[in-house]
């Protein structure tokens, strides 16, 4: 089992940025990743990363905007999330095993284990 906390969720004004961190319990070879939930709307997979951090996977809806990282020594996650937007609001989750471990596993948003969630809200 992997056991994941999130955290850096804020009230931000739009333009704004926030990074978001994740602690998990272990991280070594784990495919590791972010996905969302804004209410009424559907879960959605945000940002992947592979293990070794080597390859990085973004949605359409957030490239160019949302860096993700990781730092294996300390199991960490991160997600620099730049330009923010209203539509960026959501509850975000920190995710763990993701499979396969690559665009089709981001668009399908399904892992193996997920964190609590840290609310992003950006309004002015």
């Amino acid at each position: 089992e992997v056991q994941l906390v999130e955290s850096g969720g804020d009230l931000v004004q739009p333009g704004g940025s926030l990074r978001l961190s994740c602690t998990a319990s272990t991280s070594t070879g784990i495919c590791m990743g972010w996905f969302r939930r804004a209410p009424g709307k559907e879960r959605e997979g945000v940002a992947l990363i592979t293990p070794r951090g080597v390859y990085t996977y973004y949605a359409d809806s957030v490239k160019g905007r949302f860096t993700i990282s990781r730092d294996n020594a300390k199991n960490r996650l991160y997600l620099q999330m730049d330009r923010l937007k209203p539509e960026d609001t959501a509850m975000y989750y920190c995710a763990a095993d993701f499979s396969p471990c690559g665009s089709a596993g981001l668009r399908a948003a399904a892992s193996g284990y997920w964190g609590q969630g840290t609310q992003v809200t950006v309004s002015s």
